[in-house]
């Protein structure tokens, strides 16, 4: 393709979407419920503008891009790692802000899975007269968006979960302590999964034997909504997640209370309540839970225990996403990584595919999906 005297080869393509990759995933765990998008303006094979969309509300990466390029929009070509919104959100449709720049042509890595948009982004460019390319790096562009594309594709929110254990597959001792069974490194990277996470999921007996705050502290991010799955409503006085519960954010999800969301007495937001329905077995349905965090508007949910939530999780079938981080230690009698769940036969496992391990200080990080059906 050509656009002034310069023909773009396959290597510049290459080299112009890694750079807008790159800018999207400067706002990793901002963006929420939008996808991490990065833009470049190019011309005469030189990138003279470049931007990404930093939050939602703020401008998006085309946006941004084409504002630093100026007037000098007219015949360039807009490599973006996702295809062009063509609807009205919190922003304007960026199609419409492409065709009026004059922009020559666009280039995108993935369809936008979002019903609003998936391909008709694309028509709107095409039929103003824009040249227009897409499924570009497309594989790294959906690995980048995981989440995102997850969501729109599953018709839920993505759940990961994130197990720390022993060699032998204990989460605590016989005593049910269990700080510290890893170390700084994979505490850091706990939090960063917060950070990218809408909302972090444990089990009542988590927070009554560890009390964490699952707020972001070891990096920079926003801190995610905290939702406890309990049969007992009733927290302890002295837990943190009703004592640093300022931002409103701590969720109790039980089939004790109804929905409804409590108030201090100065009539401040002090906690939600979502009712769950039970199970024929008289527990808590996850699909429930699933279906009302999607309701409440997140689209990522990131499971960090207990090991009877997180066996619960693994038998509904609705976890996308597994972290398990090792600690070469063996403990011997404990609680297990994962409890109420279990096959007879060892085909029946659940198998991990596109594996990843990460060495973490002394520990080590293996990161996987799980086999689904064909």
């Amino acid at each position: 393709m050509r656009w002034g005297f310069f023909v773009a080869s396959e290597a510049a393509d290459q080299r112009f979407m890694k750079r807008a990759l790159e800018l999207a995933e400067k706002a990793r765990g901002y963006t929420s419920p939008n996808p991490m998008v990065g833009a470049v303006v190019v011309k005469n094979g030189k990138i003279i503008g470049e931007g990404y969309h930093h939050a939602a509300g703020r401008p998006h990466a085309e946006i941004e891009a084409m504002r630093k390029a100026k007037m000098r929009c007219q015949g360039a070509t807009l490599y973006v790692s996702l295809e062009p919104c063509c609807h009205t959100g919190l922003t304007k449709p960026c199609t419409e802000a492409i065709i009026k720049a004059g922009i020559r042509q666009v280039v995108f890595a993935v369809k936008d899975p979002d019903r609003r948009v998936n391909g008709r982004g694309a028509r709107v460019l095409k039929k103003a007269g824009v040249e227009v390319r897409g499924n570009l790096m497309a594989d790294q562009a959906r690995q980048l968006n995981e989440q995102y594309f997850g969501y729109h594709d599953n018709g839920r929110p993505f759940v990961t979960l994130k197990l720390a254990q022993s060699l032998d597959g204990r989460i605590a001792v016989s005593s049910g302590e269990s700080r510290w069974i890893t170390g700084k490194p994979a505490r850091k990277l706990a939090h960063q999964l917060r950070a990218q996470s809408d909302a972090v999921v444990v089990g009542r007996g988590t927070v009554l034997h560890d009390n964490p705050a699952l707020t972001v502290r070891h990096v920079k991010g926003r801190n995610p909504y905290r939702v406890v799955v309990t049969s007992d409503p009733k927290l302890p006085g002295n837990s943190r997640l009703l004592m640093l519960n300022d931002d409103g954010r701590t969720i109790i999800a039980t089939g004790a209370v109804p929905n409804r969301r409590a108030r201090t007495d100065s009539g401040k937001v002090s906690l939600t309540y979502w009712k769950l329905k039970k199970t024929r077995q008289g527990m808590i349905d996850l699909n429930d839970l699933v279906e009302k965090a999607d309701r409440f508007g997140l689209q990522s949910l990131l499971v960090e225990g207990g090991s009877r939530l997180a066996g619960s999780f693994v038998k509904a079938g609705l976890v996308d996403k597994y972290v398990f981080v090792v600690a070469p230690m063996i403990i011997g009698e404990g609680v297990n990584s994962v409890t109420g769940f279990g096959v007879k036969r060892v085909i029946d496992s659940v198998r991990l595919e596109h594996t990843t391990t990460i060495t973490l200080g002394k520990d080590l990080a293996i990161i996987g999906y799980p086999q689904r059906s064909k």
